[in-house]
């Protein structure tokens, strides 16, 4: 047989940018809901959806009937030359549902870290102040800006300095990595003596849920803290809700389990079922504190993807996904513990995750921390074999992440199980 994949990988690296990673040598030709056909017409059941992407399945139907409508009215006129009303009722919708005390506004943009870079130029025009606080482990981009707004160096910063001044990392809290919610705030306390008093710093940046960083859900206490802090100091909250948002945690948006509401959210992947949109959400004061024509792009709130989202928004709702979230991370968190005693798979620990935003660690021994990322790469290749499309994230690359479509059928979720548990064993 004709190995079509080996040779894409050929034509691959020869003129794609070695920059750009991959991490499994199989090329994808179909796709439906939770199930993934590559060139050579083998299926895979996907558990990476797309890195959060696709809450909603692969080409769910009512998003692709959402699309194909606006596809026979126009594809494109930039909203801000000639606007459209799919933007607007996209816009109303987010503010009614998103949690943020009183009237909110939107600007949609297109990539997650588009988003963050907006939301830091209306946190600056709101208050005046450049400074911006985030957290190690964090992830917030791949732009100049939001590089170095994240707090993990490989591969996201290694030989693309210097970084853009005024940002500020601090420890996140895992128990794993000896750090607590007070060890967070004392080193915040720190850097306000040491580095930039606090009337300097525009915003605190936080996931509620870190992603890339290794899936580390932010303690609420954590939140409650850096809430009480910035209204002490006249900082805003800003919740990177890129990840976390549409269902994946089991509430909405992550941050509804922290029990404060933030001044501005940042949304994207899911938010449009596999079509590039990501937006700003925020009090509308602070929204709109940037001048007209100080935000915007040519393609910023595409019609195609402003359609998209507003079916996923229906599907959500009509579907119940939200609660199928808990339901999935359930059964999830069920099996990885059933295996995890056992003598014949890797060890793994810290099994953990809001709604179906699961992930664990490798590691070396049993019942300890040290991270073993040569063994996660083997699981990850042996889970492959198995038909099953993982990811891998974390500061120590030996956390895997189970981000499979809310959409899922209960068959196509066992059968992925089963492959994990099959990666697993020695």
């Amino acid at each position: 047989m004709t190995d079509l994949n080996a040779q894409l990988r050929a034509r691959h690296e020869a003129s794609v940018a070695r920059g750009v990673g991959i991490a499994h040598p199989v090329y994808a030709a179909r796709a439906e809901n939770a199930e993934l056909w590559d060139v050579e017409g083998r299926r895979y059941v996907d558990f990476a959806g797309g890195i959060a992407v696709l809450n909603t399945g692969h080409r769910h139907p009512r998003v692709i009937a959402a699309v194909q409508a606006q596809l026979e009215r126009f594809t494109h006129t930039c909203f801000q030359v000639t606007p459209y009303e799919p933007y607007i009722e996209l816009a109303e919708r987010l503010n009614a549902i998103a949690p943020i005390a009183g009237p909110a506004k939107t600007i949609f943009l297109t990539t997650g870290a588009e988003a963050l870079e907006n939301a830091i130029k209306i946190a600056r025009a709101a208050t005046g102040r450049p400074g911006i606080i985030t957290f190690a482990g964090g992830y917030h981009g791949r732009t100049l800006l939001t590089m170095a707004m994240t707090g993990k160096v490989l591969p996201y910063k290694r030989n693309f300095g210097p970084m853009p001044g005024e940002i500020y990392h601090v420890p996140f809290p895992f128990e794993p990595f000896g750090v607590d919610v007070d060890d967070s705030l004392r080193a915040i306390d720190m850097l306000f003596r040491a580095d930039i008093e606090p009337s300097r710093v525009a915003a605190i940046v936080i996931e509620p849920v870190q992603g890339e960083g290794g899936f580390i859900p932010a303690p609420p206490e954590l939140f409650q803290a850096l809430r009480s802090l910035c209204d002490q100091h006249g900082i805003l909250l800003i919740a990177d809700e890129v990840q976390t948002g549409f269902g994946r945690t089991g509430k909405m948006f992550g941050v509804e389990h922290m029990g404060v509401k933030p001044d501005l959210m940042t949304v994207a992947k899911s938010l449009a079922g596999g079509f590039p949109l990501s937006g700003v959400i925020g009090r509308a004061a602070i929204m709109d504190a940037p001048e007209p024509g100080g935000l915007g792009g040519t393609y910023a709130g595409n019609p195609l993807a402003c359609a998209a989202a507003l079916a996923v928004l229906d599907v959500i709702q009509d579907e119940g996904l939200i609660d199928r979230a808990n339901l999935i991370g359930a059964a999830m968190t069920a099996h990885l513990k059933s295996i995890a005693g056992r003598n014949d798979v890797v060890p793994i620990s810290a099994i953990r995750g809001p709604g179906a935003m699961i992930a664990f660690d490798i590691v070396q021994e049993r019942g300890g921390h040290t991270p073993d990322a040569d063994q996660t790469k083997r699981v990850i290749a042996k889970a492959r074999e198995a038909g099953l499309i993982l990811l891998s994230c974390g500061v120590n690359a030996n956390t895997i992440r189970l981000l499979v479509p809310l959409t899922v059928r209960d068959d196509v979720l066992q059968e992925g199980l089963a492959a994990l548990q099959s990666a697993l064993i020695n």
